[in-house]
């Protein structure tokens, strides 16, 4: 697993195995995302889905050129996909390529096995995902306004995790966002904290656990030194044996490409 970018003003994720490629989102240009490819000796070429948590820009900015130029197919719910070809912005769209699967679904591309959730987010029918490859098991999980039992749930097992890290609570109340908009991050449908990621993640430690990101971190409302330390908190605070010093924790970078994880 690699992330190419992930924060407010775009994300998409690379997982893979030797032998399938996948992409979770694609919302920065074609450009950039061939360049984070690279990293991992990859191009457009070798993937072969894309899968779309939700409709929002920043996570669907480059389906149009990419599946313009390379005929990908794209995979999410009806909703979702629905809200893509509805977007303007993306120019003229093959709707031949998008595939639409039900949330809870498994869909198999190779010998990746990608798992679909629900999570709240004000969009049409947003979704998280997990990626299996034999029995191990990669957990991507941002945009979403709260967690619950069934999140957690969904995500237990993972030996490797992204995890939304969105705001910190007190830079966001008294930051330059209007009241509406700091209503709908804080909200049921809005955006994880840093304080609710660390308590997420806290539910989902295990021994076998290789690598957790931080990812979706808000430019205005957040900073990297802060959310990790936010979550290193939670975790030492938690009613379980972990430590924060027991994991490899990162921050996943917003524009430019993490280190490939490997299992």
């Amino acid at each position: 697993m690699m992330t190419i970018a992930s924060g407010s003003s775009g994300n998409c994720i690379y997982v893979g195995s030797e032998e399938t490629h996948i992409l979770i989102d694609a919302g920065i240009s074609r450009k950039k995302i061939e360049e984070g490819l690279h990293n991992a000796n990859l191009t457009l070429k070798d993937i072969s889905a894309v899968f779309v948590t939700h409709e929002h820009s920043d996570h669907i900015k480059g389906l149009g050129v990419m599946s313009r130029k390379h005929n990908i197919p794209v995979y999410s719910t009806k909703g979702t996909i629905d809200g893509i070809l509805s977007t303007a912005a993306l120019g003229e769209l093959n709707s031949d390529l998008f595939c639409p699967m039900e949330r809870e679904s498994d869909i198999l591309i190779g010998d990746l096995c990608v798992h679909s959730f629900k999570v709240s987010h004000d969009a049409n029918d947003p979704v998280a995902y997990t990626v299996s490859c034999g029995e191990k098991k990669a957990g991507i999980v941002t945009d979403l306004g709260y967690y619950d039992d069934y999140i957690v749930d969904n995500l237990k097992g993972a030996d490797m995790m992204l995890v939304e890290a969105n705001h910190d609570v007190n830079l966001l109340q008294v930051g330059s966002y209007p009241y509406y908009l700091k209503q709908r991050i804080l909200g049921t449908r809005g955006h994880l904290s840093n304080e609710s990621s660390g308590q997420l993640i806290n539910s989902l430690l295990h021994d076998n656990i290789k690598k957790i990101l931080l990812g979706h971190l808000s430019k205005e409302n957040n900073y990297d030194k802060l959310a990790y330390e936010t979550v290193r908190l939670e975790i030492d605070m938690g009613d379980n044996k972990f430590m924060s010093k027991d994991f490899d924790i990162d921050v996943a970078k917003r524009s430019e490409p993490s280190e490939i994880i490997e299992l």
